[in-house]
């Protein structure tokens, strides 16, 4: 009975007119042409432009940080983020492992070993608190870093990812990374527009990557963004991500291994007109939330997940959360929803399942593997 149910109150949500209802959907209805056939009229189309940089600047200003380095993908600005830090092959990096796997892509990039934390359910996301508990019986804090007792392995960093753009805890992690001495790197790719006791997340560490993928709130098709409010970071950013090349008016020399990681103007146009509509976007989303929220707030065996009480979230992606004994119920409910024409989809399956992370540390898990199996998305575009 549940199903039938729950199908009827997000049919009660979302727009009768479609056949079809996506996941979560880009919305032009700005200047998104006009910015983009400029460069395609001046063949400003690859990554040096006029677009580029304005995009870098409204970025910063609306995050509220110092610096924002405009790069391929999020993946990337993780890559970079940890190489800036200083995280070596042989470095154990912490992470959820509830998270896109470009999280644990970008640590394995620089020779690291993804080290996987469980999650706590107030916010999705990586559980400090729990996390203090697991490094006061592991870790063993030197002069020069925090060391695994059980590997011998450096811990260098921590990765939180804000999940489906909620917030993490952030005070007590950042008090955390000074008592062990842990570099935070902030994988805000979900959470653009979401702040943290009214401060912008990504800028509680040194430095944090932002996505702008098209099902991301705004999108510059492929695309994400390096922040920092260290100006020899940022510098050391873009210098990286445009292949280390030295600048000069003809001459190719390069002093370090860089990576061809700039955004291209093209796209960069595009996030210009998608950032001018980006308030309004989040005023659309919230208040989707609040309808879903309404309307299956009297649906038994489920709760829709709200932000939790220290946070003001973008809600890039709205998730139901299964009580345990309906837990059995979700891949039945992914079928028939799909199949009527509402898209949903699972939690992502816990990095250290996989098996190319399977042999890697972990802590105690069992909220993360409970939130696995009981959580999904439902349809978020900021035009429902």
């Amino acid at each position: 009975m549940m199903i039938p149910l729950l199908i009827e109150k997000l049919r009660s949500v979302l727009p009768e007119d479609r056949s079809f209802i996506a996941l979560h959907e880009p919305n032009f209805q700005g200047h998104e042409w006009d910015y983009v056939k400029e460069c395609l009229d001046t063949g400003w189309v690859s990554s040096v432009g006029k677009y580029v940089d304005l995009f870098e600047v409204r970025l910063a200003e609306f995050t509220g940080v110092s610096h924002a380095v405009a790069v391929v993908n999020g993946t990337a600005a993780l890559h970079i983020s940890l190489l800036l830090l200083g995280v070596e092959a042989g470095d154990e990096v912490l992470m959820p492992t509830l998270t896109f796997i470009a999280t644990a892509n970008a640590v394995s990039y620089c020779g690291a070993i993804p080290h996987f934390v469980d999650s706590e359910e107030r916010a999705l996301g990586l559980d400090p608190h729990k996390l203090d508990a697991y490094l006061a019986e592991i870790a063993d804090v030197r002069a020069d870093g925090c060391y695994n007792k059980q590997t011998g392995r450096r811990i260098k960093a921590v990765v939180p990812m804000h999940t489906f753009g909620h917030p993490v805890d952030l005070d007590p992690l950042v008090d955390l990374c000074e008592r062990y001495k842990l570099e935070l790197v902030e994988d805000a790719a979900e959470s653009l527009g979401s702040y943290y006791k009214g401060k912008h997340t990504g800028g509680f560490g040194r430095i944090a990557a932002l996505s702008f993928n098209g099902n991301k709130v705004i999108t510059t098709g492929g695309g994400g963004a390096i922040l920092t409010n260290d100006p020899e970071l940022a510098k050391r950013a873009k210098h990286l991500t445009t292949t280390a090349k030295v600048p000069h008016k003809w001459e190719y020399h390069h002093d370090a291994i860089g990576y061809n990681y700039r955004l291209p103007n093209l796209n960069a146009a595009l996030g210009c007109a998608q950032l001018e509509q980006l308030p309004g976007f989040l005023q659309q989303k919230r208040a989707l939330a609040k309808r879903y929220q309404e309307a299956l707030q009297d649906l038994p065996g489920l709760t829709f997940f709200t932000e939790p009480d220290f946070a003001t979230s973008n809600y890039w992606l709205n998730a139901v959360v299964l009580d345990e004994a309906q837990a059995a119920m979700r891949d039945e409910i992914l079928a028939v929803t799909n199949e009527v024409g509402i898209m949903t989809r699972p939690f992502w399956t816990g990095m250290h399942k996989l098996p190319m992370f399977a042999h890697c540390p972990k802590m105690d898990l069992r909220t993360a593997e409970s939130l696995e199996r009981r959580t999904f998305n439902i349809p978020s575009s900021s035009n429902l």
